[in-house]
């Protein structure tokens, strides 16, 4: 099929905003499938037990399928039609959310959260690239200004719902949940949407996608072992250096093929490179909290899932209107300047989260949730549409791959390093506050660092809730000043690099590309 601009400026407005309501739809499933987990999994660890790395697999695999497969999916997307590949990614969305709630023990769960993550990756990127061929100008703006404010309705509202469910249902139910939202989107996109592709596509891939995914799958697995092996283990080691080998071969492969997943050439350009920071950003400010801060609601102060749910809106409300809000902003400020003040913003509200310690009134806590949430809420709905606008139009598939790669295959590296972090500060602050080290020390910080509380006490039967309840507090006080460090760092790289010039356009890059290999 042919994919004009003329046949999108003919279209009436109405099926537009059809469209623009199908995606939204699906984008929505995509926020509550890791918000809610993260609520649900105390409840699924006393139910199918589990090691902490098999635990911490049910974020991180759907995580990490989701990010490494983006890049694939938005060639794919490109290459085949964009409608076929949001439908098949939706409806294998939906299939796996069902399975999901027949998990039989945690191998399954992880295994088939892999397979929700590689559904999720299809049907968003099959679906953000729609948006750039039906929109143009301010109206994609506003149209993925809208996008994010989806976002933020599934993250405001996910553990608010996650925790709801698991009180009354069990923590099964919120994947049915999930999976019914899917099968409305599914309708909704098999109804409206119509096809397109990028003529100039040659397929996918598969070397390139095959060499990331690998490389990203074993770091991703190494950097979840140091808490348990150290960094120094061999087989850490081993998967940490291999990592890096798949990596050099990914970069080696991109540059011979015809048509990369990634255009390395385009790393050149300032607001490209300034586009994959503001990407990245938000894993080390915002995300990995939607994930830590319900297991210290819940496990260290004591929290039920409902009244974790319910704190938690205080970090995501603001995502409610401040993403379309900033899209009608840049009327008159430059999206750069907008992404980059939000960030400062959540920077000084990890700093002020960091001095309200576990047991401290929870009112206290709010203030500061809410200043990060209004922080990062500024980029939020901005970040897609900056992601397409540095490259032609055509070539929006890999645009939307690459970005969405580096921000979720990132906050899935950040969740693993944070976490990774966060047991080693509460194992040196064990160190410091008892008289000797148990044997099973390192366990029982991964445990702690999870808000396991019962089985920490049980491994340290030596220690008492109140000094473990400390050591959790001081190393998160620490983990949070380290978080604020990066997002102020994630800020100075945005303002410096999406202040230059843009990408130049696609028959400059294509000679560009044709002068390297002519010269080499």
């Amino acid at each position: 099929m042919r994919n004009t601009r003329n046949s999108n400026e003919m279209r009436h407005p109405l099926q537009r905003f059809l469209v623009l309501g199908a995606v939204c739809l699906a984008a929505l499933v995509m926020p509550l499938s890791f918000t809610g987990p993260a609520v649900a999994m105390p409840a699924i660890a006393k139910a199918l037990g589990g090691s902490p790395i098999a635990l911490n697999w049910i974020t991180n695999a759907f995580m990490l399928a989701f990010g490494s497969c983006l890049m694939a999916a938005g060639a794919l997307a490109d290459s085949y039609g964009r409608k076929r590949l949001f439908i098949v990614g939706v409806a294998a969305f939906a299939l796996s959310s069902l399975a999901l709630a027949w998990a039989p023990d945690i191998l399954w769960l992880d295994l088939l959260r892999a397979l929700q993550g590689v559904a999720g990756a299809a049907a968003f990127s099959g679906g953000v690239a729609t948006l750039a061929q039906e929109f143009d100008g301010h109206a994609r703006t506003r149209a993925f200004s809208l996008l994010g404010t989806t976002f933020g309705v599934g993250l405001a509202f996910g553990p608010v719902l996650a925790g709801a469910l698991v009180e009354s249902f069990g923590w099964r139910s919120v994947f049915l949940g999930v999976a019914a939202l899917a099968a409305l989107a599914l309708a909704a996109g098999l109804r409206c949407i119509r096809e397109s592709r990028d003529p100039g596509a040659s397929g996918l891939d598969w070397p390139g996608a095959i060499s990331f995914t690998a490389a990203l799958s074993l770091f991703t697995y190494g950097v979840l072992r140091i808490p348990e092996s150290g960094w120094n283990s061999l087989p850490t080691l081993l998967l940490l250096g291999s990592s890096l080998l798949l990596l050099g071969a990914f970069a080696v492969i991109e540059k011979r093929v015809r048509r990369p997943m990634l255009d390395l050439s385009l790393l050149r350009y300032p607001r490209f490179v300034g586009v994959q920071f503001l990407a990245a950003a938000p894993a080390y400010s915002y995300v990995v909290l939607l994930v830590l801060l319900p297991m210290r609601f819940i496990g260290i102060e004591g929290c039920s899932a409902m009244q974790a749910g319910q704190m938690m809106m205080a970090l995501s409300a603001p995502m409610l209107a401040l993403p379309f809000i900033a899209g009608v902003l840049t009327r008159w400020i430059s999206a750069g300047v907008i992404c980059g003040a939000g960030l400062l913003i959540c920077a000084a509200g990890l700093l002020w989260l960091a001095q309200v310690a576990p047991g401290q009134a929870r009112p206290s806590l709010l203030l500061p949730m809410l200043t990060i949430g209004f922080g990062i809420s500024l980029p939020w709905g901005l970040m897609d549409g900056l992601a397409v606008s540095v490259v032609p139009k055509e070539r929006a598939g890999m645009a939307t791959g690459i970005f969405s790669t580096t921000r979720v295959a990132g906050e899935g590296v950040a969740l693993a390093i944070v976490a990774a972090i966060l047991a080693a500060l509460v194992q040196a602050r064990l160190h410091g506050l008892l008289a000797s080290a148990p044997p099973r020390m390192a366990e029982a910080a991964q445990r702690l660092a999870m808000g396991d509380m019962p089985q920490a006490l049980q491994l340290l039967p030596q220690a008492s809730q109140a000094l473990l309840v400390q050591s959790y507090g001081d190393a998160f006080h620490i983990l949070l000043y380290i978080l604020a460090g990066i997002t102020l760092l994630s800020a100075a790289m945005v303002f410096g690099f999406l202040s230059q010039p843009h990408v130049p356009a696609a028959g400059r890059i294509d000679a560009l590309n044709t002068d390297e290999a002519e010269a080499a």
